[in-house]
């Protein structure tokens, strides 16, 4: 697990650690932390430190400081080492370090971009976690001119965030300093775990400067896939097919019959006890032929998968999903099923739209938010829908949000760009209803642990498409027949 912290509770924290050190600690601890790792990145580039060419970005702020110590360090390991200062002022004692250790100081120019191309390695130390709304003039000009160096340019690392990101957001506003590798104190922040701010952050490092003690309960967690071995719930010698929990599908219908399969076929893959399809003669008859240990028709349910490939219009259909969701069961609500969505939803029922199903549902809850709103800063819209609905919101993209009525917010980051294909989101309805049902005692005790699950469940999705994709091409099926598979390879399983 990966937590984050709010800027203004590391702050707080940096000042109650500050106030029991020496002065400059936390500094040196920072600086400490981004040479090793600068010295590794170069290594890894180019074998060796000694001689490589070394731009640090310097600005007028602590991440400046932590930047000029560092690139003090460097030089003395034999980097041949410029700082382009980017403001009027630099933290004073870093610069007298790193120019004491044969760093070379000028302003950031005209000529600062080109500099910046000739690197091998490029240290952004201009705003960190203070930094707002992209990068100005002249850096604004930097992204554009490193891109158009292509594979010769630096390997950029940032010191804390990007510069150009909000620490505390995954909106992206302005120009952005991409960085390959971002090194970060004491916890993670929110833009490191959130789209599509995080896409800008590369590799993120969280070094220890002696601050976690102080923080407070995280604002946003990663889901990693050691979390879901830890978490899922494997079967006993006692338990039978109905304490593995049973999963009540509602899916498909006369255009989309592939959809009730897929979550038919997933939900039993990962683990279900039983799964009962409810449907059209058709697509029934599709279950019955390709998954014949699935149960056709009514009866005992634990957890429900709703909506995948059901037309708002399909009145037999939306019936069902008004019954199951009345039933008051942990229900995965997809797709067809989150049309005219009812009254007292509670957080053990999960919606998990896309971007633009989202920005429908906002629309019905009378907000106004197009599609693009959503994909540009989608955790602060999946909150709202949380708290409107009262129910779990999983926002699917290439960063998966998970947002509780509660406020917890969670998001899955295992999945290839490949698994944007036709089917994936069935198939990731059918394990997130076997995840349900497994913890359906859990969810009786504590609803809100819906979220928890709802991320393993994307985590492991994300996983069998890795293994599924092997770098190319997959189908939805193809991911549906690796969950076993990812199961099972799961560190620590």
């Amino acid at each position: 697990m990966i937590e984050a912290h709010a800027t203004a509770d590391v702050r707080a924290a940096e000042r109650t650690v500050m106030a029991s050190v020496p002065e400059g600690t936390l500094m040196q601890r920072a600086a400490t932390a981004l040479d090793a790792e600068c010295a590794a990145v170069l290594r890894a580039a180019t074998g060796r430190v000694t001689g490589r060419r070394v731009v640090v970005l310097v600005g007028a702020g602590d991440n400046g400081g932590d930047a000029l110590f560092a690139a003090a360090r460097l030089a003395a390991r034999g980097a041949g080492v410029l700082v382009l200062t980017t403001a009027d002022v630099a933290h004073r004692a870093g610069l007298e370090a790193a120019v004491g250790a044969g760093a070379r100081v000028r302003p950031f120019d005209d000529e600062g971009p080109a500099a910046c191309r000739a690197a091998d390695l490029l240290i952004d130390g201009i705003t960190g976690i203070g930094g707002r709304g992209g990068l100005r003039a002249p850096l604004d000009a930097l992204p554009a001119a490193l891109a158009g160096a292509g594979d010769d340019g630096p390997v950029v690392v940032a010191v804390d965030v990007p510069s150009g990101l909000d620490a505390d957001r995954g909106a992206v506003e302005g120009d952005v300093l991409a960085a390959d590798v971002t090194v970060t104190f004491g916890t993670a922040k929110p833009a490191h775990l959130l789209a599509p701010a995080s896409a800008r952050c590369g590799r993120v490092v969280v070094a220890d400067i002696g601050v976690r003690e102080q923080l407070p309960a995280a604002a946003v967690r990663r889901v990693e896939p050691a979390d879901v071995a830890a978490r899922w719930r494997r079967p006993g010698p006692g338990d039978d097919k109905y304490s593995r929990g049973v999963v009540g599908v509602v899916a498909g219908g006369p255009d989309y019959t592939g959809a009730a399969l897929l979550a038919v076929d997933a939900a039993v893959r990962a683990g279900a006890g039983m799964v009962r399809y409810l449907g059209p003669e058709h697509p029934a008859e599709l279950v019955r032929h390709h998954r014949p240990e699935a149960v056709v028709g009514p009866g005992r349910v634990q957890a429900w998968v709703l909506g995948p490939g059901v037309s708002p219009d399909d009145a037999e259909q939306q019936a069902r999903v008004r019954e199951a969701l009345a039933s008051g069961e942990p229900a995965v609500v997809d797709a067809g099923a989150l049309a005219g969505l009812p009254e007292g939803l509670g957080p053990q029922h999960v919606l998990t739209p896309h971007a633009g199903e989202l920005s429908r549902l906002l629309g019905a809850l009378g907000e106004d938010v197009p599609r693009a709103a959503v994909e540009a800063d989608p955790l602060p819209h999946a909150r709202r829908a949380a708290v409107a609905t009262g129910a779990t919101v999983l926002l699917k993209g290439a960063v998966t949000t998970v947002a509780g009525p509660d406020g917890r917010v969670l998001t899955a980051a295992s999945a290839p760009a490949w698994l944007a294909t036709a089917g994936a989101g069935d198939v990731l309805a059918g394990v997130l209803g076997a995840a349900l049902a497994a913890r359906a005692d859990d969810l009786a005790q504590d609803p809100a642990l819906a979220a928890e699950v709802a991320a393993d469940a994307a985590v492991l999705h994300g996983w069998a498409a890795e293994l599924a994709s092997a770098g190319g091409p997959l189908s939805a099926l193809d991911v549906a027949e690796a969950v076993p598979a990812a199961l099972t390879s799961l560190p620590g399983w």
